[in-house]
């Protein structure tokens, strides 16, 4: 009887050892498991508000020179655009041929660079002229472009966005974009905004703010109320599109698709 009391002490010390093991076991995997919350939401807020051709369907934008520079896209109707923007007023537009549907935009140097969707061609244009220079090809889809000062960022409607070199444009690097533990699909219209990556999302009123290193999703832009101010819809034609940075004014420009206005925000 002595021997039989032992060894049941003995057990359910390996009971209560294993119990203890296993309970510190799932206590480590739920830490490692912890879920990142996910950015802030900021509202955007409207400082002024200028007319804008309800015909543009807007694809890219940048500002440059005291201009707005604009690729507009759909087949047949794409350009690449200069724009005043106190008036709205089309300064000069360049026809994209017929075939082709236009998307993002971005400057480097002297040298203009236009996306186009599923056709695989990077225009190029001299600026300020905005003469035709030669193309590059690239494979996939191309969205939204923009420039860093040494990288060319491009999206392509996934959750990576891609460093490219500005002499070849060559990929260099990739990133992919969280919001948390979520990748954050369908990047779209992109731009450089005091060494922050700003990016549209197709078919939403968000702008997220991502760093360029991590991918990371630092905040995200609400610009539900600009897209309301115009009648338009987060999933329609008339869907949110379009982010350009004033450096010198300090000014951010947004507008959508087939927007009547573009709009002076800031956080």
């Amino acid at each position: 009887m002595i021997l039989s009391r032992d060894a049941g002490a003995v057990q359910s010390r390996i009971a209560v050892g294993m119990s203890v093991a296993i309970l510190l076991v799932v206590a480590g995997w739920a830490l490692l498991r912890h879920d990142t919350p996910p950015s802030p939401l900021v509202p955007l807020r409207i400082l002024e508000n200028y007319p804008h051709d309800r015909d543009a369907f807007t694809q890219g934008l940048l500002f440059h020179d005291g201009v707005l520079l604009e690729s507009t896209g759909r087949k047949g109707q794409s350009s690449l655009r200069k724009v005043e923007v106190a008036t709205g007023k089309v300064l000069e537009k360049v026809p994209v041929d017929a075939d082709l549907f236009a998307e993002g935009l971005a400057l480097a140097g002297d040298t203009l660079v236009q996306l186009t969707w599923k056709a695989g061609r990077a225009l190029k244009y001299r600026w300020p002229n905005l003469e035709r220079a030669g193309e590059w090809a690239y494979e996939g889809e191309g969205w939204g472009l923009t420039f860093d000062g040494e990288r060319f960022i491009m999206s392509d409607g996934s959750s990576s966005l891609q460093f490219r070199d500005p002499e070849d444009f060559r990929v260099l690097g990739r990133i992919t974009v969280r919001d948390g533990d979520l990748e954050v699909r369908f990047l779209n219209e992109l731009e450089w905004v005091r060494g922050e990556i700003w990016a549209n999302v197709w078919h939403s009123d968000k702008v997220m703010c991502i760093d360029p290193e991590s991918g990371r999703v630092l905040r995200r832009l609400d610009g539900a109320k600009l897209r309301k101010r115009v009648g338009g819809s987060a999933s329609g034609d008339m869907t949110f599109n379009g982010i350009a940075w004033d450096k010198t004014g300090e000014r951010v420009f947004m507008t959508g698709k087939l927007w009547p206005q573009l709009f002076v925000v800031s956080e």
